[in-house]
Formats: structure tokens, sequence, C-alpha cells
């Protein structure tokens, strides 16, 4: 099962994908970062309204956003549309706790604050420093070869298996590990509503290996989806 159809809009081939609210707390904990990791050159990937580059902007690091949204609606309708889209994602979760691990969130009145909060300071670094946030989409991106030190990818790639096929992921990740200098991180490794991690992904991590890509599985600690709680790691040989 998905969230509730999302407001439509237009993009070239996505379709009604959740735009998400995500803390640097919880990109944290996603992918294992540490200050090393921040410290460098970062590329967030699909970007949704998370409040990662502006959080790590503010610490004085370098992060970019990238996302096929951000050329399609204005700042104020970019805000707006977070905050429709935490309510939409916070009905679900409400709905089906049974899907979810209340670690990181207590509870789900948590994970709406949390949400809203990521959302506003997305929306309000949007409006005072654009160029952080650059519209594009995979599996073309608008930056040259090696362009940052650090490439993060948060629940789009695996999230959306019913309707992102194989041939997409292996071009997706081909992608963004030519705009990375050192890693790719991917997170979770399970599609939205399933327990278990993505079918296809010993089948994907040959293609990729026939392609010079090394790839590992790693253990996080942070579970907030049922099952979700490693990373695909992708490196070049």
């Amino acid at each position: 099962m998905h969230p509730e159809p999302a407001r439509t809009v237009p993009t070239s081939g996505i379709g009604e994908i959740l735009i998400s609210s995500r803390s640097l707390a919880e990109y944290r904990g996603m992918f294992a970062l540490t200050g090393a990791d921040l410290a460098g050159k970062i590329l967030d990937c699909p970007g949704g309204a998370a409040g990662l580059t502006a959080e790590v902007s503010a610490l004085g690091g370098d992060a970019t956003a990238c996302d096929p949204l951000y050329g399609l609606l204005t700042p104020a309708e970019l805000a707006a549309w977070a905050r429709d889209e935490t309510a939409r994602g916070n009905r679900y979760v409400r709905a089906h706790p049974e899907q979810y691990r209340w670690t990181f969130f207590p509870d789900p009145d948590e994970h709406a604050r949390s949400r809203l909060a990521a959302g506003a300071r997305f929306a309000a670094d949007l409006a005072g420093h654009p160029e952080r946030y650059r519209a594009g989409e995979l599996p073309r991106l608008p930056f040259p070869d090696r362009h940052f030190d650090l490439v993060l990818s948060s629940h789009l790639l695996f999230s959306y298996a019913d309707r992102l096929d194989p041939a997409f992921h292996r071009a997706a990740l081909r992608e963004l590990l030519r705009v990375a200098d050192g890693e790719v991180r991917v997170f979770p490794l399970v599609p939205m509503g399933l327990p278990d991690e993505y079918p296809e992904l010993a089948w994907l991590r040959g293609r990729l290996a026939d392609d010079g890509i090394t790839t590992r599985l790693v253990d996080v600690a942070y579970e907030f989806q049922a099952g979700g709680r490693r990373m695909l790691v992708c490196t070049r040989r």
C-alpha cells in the first residue's frame, strides 16, 4: 500500500510520489553520516522538501538539493506543498502504525512535528538561497562528472519499486555515481508498505558490478519503516 494520492504535478514519468520533509537528524541516522561526511560537498537527490541542505549550510557546509519539483513550482507553492505532503504522510502512518518502528519518532505526533519543522527550514532556505536547489530528474542530472564528494538518495529508488523498473534503478545509480567523486548512499532498501528488501537487489548489484561499480550493504542505526535498516553504498572500482 502507498499513502493516499497526492495532488498531481506533472513530471516526466515519476508520477505521484510522496514529497517528504526529513531533518538532518534523520539523514544522519539513515546514512550513518559523520562529521567528515558533512564537511564535504554533498548532493541530496531527490531532495524533496528535506531540511538537509538548509541545516548543513547553516553549519557552514556545502550541500545542494536536486529535484524535478524545483523547476515546476514557485517557492511559495513548494512551501505549501511540503505542508500538505507532511499531513498526507502523517495520516498514513497513523492509519498503518504496524508498518513502522516507533524508536526514532516516539509517536505520530512527534513524526508530524519533526517533518513540519524540516519542511519549514527547507522553505525558508529555498526562498533565501535558491541557488542551492537545482531542478533535475534521474536518470539525467544537471551536474558535471565527479562534482560532489558524497551523494545521498533517499526514499525513491527502492521505495517505489512498483513503478520504477530495474533498468531505471541501474541507470539512476550509474548517473548518481557519475556526479560523485566518492560514495553514493541509498536508503532504504525496502519498498513502501513491505517489510522485505527490493527483490531485484541481487540482480541490480550484479549489473552494477558489470558497470565497474562496487556495492555493499551497510546496517544503520535507524529504522522507521519496518525492515528499512540498511543502506546501499556504491563506489567506483
